[in-house]
């Protein structure tokens, strides 16, 4: 039996902890503790109706219209039924691509994004003190360039029917392909 040089055996444990390839995380996840979206239906235009999960080289994850936006990961809106809808881009007829998940576990404690179980064509509805995991549409990772998602976590603190307004936290890691969602700097 021929012995494995130590080196080659480092490169390829090493390699098994990270598949992508992917670099070191630059940008340190925090969260932000008040967003407001409104309604896509009957509000003014001005009102921001939507979210964009970017990388951070386009300015990070914001709030967006989505008369001026294609890039939008998911929206708010108001059903017939007076409930509140997050809405991935295939519920908005933008195609399939970005995705949202109700969770029952508490803000604070959803560490990891999961990787399946994502809506991606149909609203959910969301009530105050509901906590949902957010998948973006897929988006090219630079260095290596490889197709992978960015991932959010949100909280509902508000609906207002009234004003068509809905009002949540929201921890968004834009470090290209890492599914930590916990404040600080993501690790491998």
């Amino acid at each position: 039996m021929r012995a494995v040089p130590l080196l080659t055996l480092v490169v390829v444990l090493a390699a098994c902890g990270d598949p992508y390839g992917l670099r070191d995380a630059s940008e340190e996840n925090a969260v932000d503790s008040l967003v407001s979206l409104w309604a896509v239906s009957g509000t003014p235009l001005e009102r921001h109706s939507a979210y964009a999960i970017t990388l951070p080289q386009f300015g990070g994850a914001y709030p967006v219209r989505t008369d001026r936006q294609s890039g939008l990961d998911f929206a708010f809106d108001i059903d017939t039924a007076g409930r509140a809808l997050l809405l991935p881009t295939g519920a908005l007829d933008l195609g399939v691509g970005s995705g949202v998940l109700l969770s029952d576990q508490e803000f604070d404690s959803i560490k990891v994004a999961p990787r399946g179980g994502y809506e991606d064509s149909v609203g959910v509805a969301v009530e105050v003190g509901d906590v949902a995991v957010i998948r973006s549409r897929q988006v090219t990772c630079p260095y290596p360039p490889i197709p992978a998602f960015l991932y959010a976590k949100v909280h509902v603190l508000a609906v207002d029917l009234a004003d068509r307004r809905i009002d949540f936290a929201i921890l968004a890691n834009i470090n290209c392909g890492y599914t930590s969602l916990e404040p600080g700097l993501p690790s491998r």
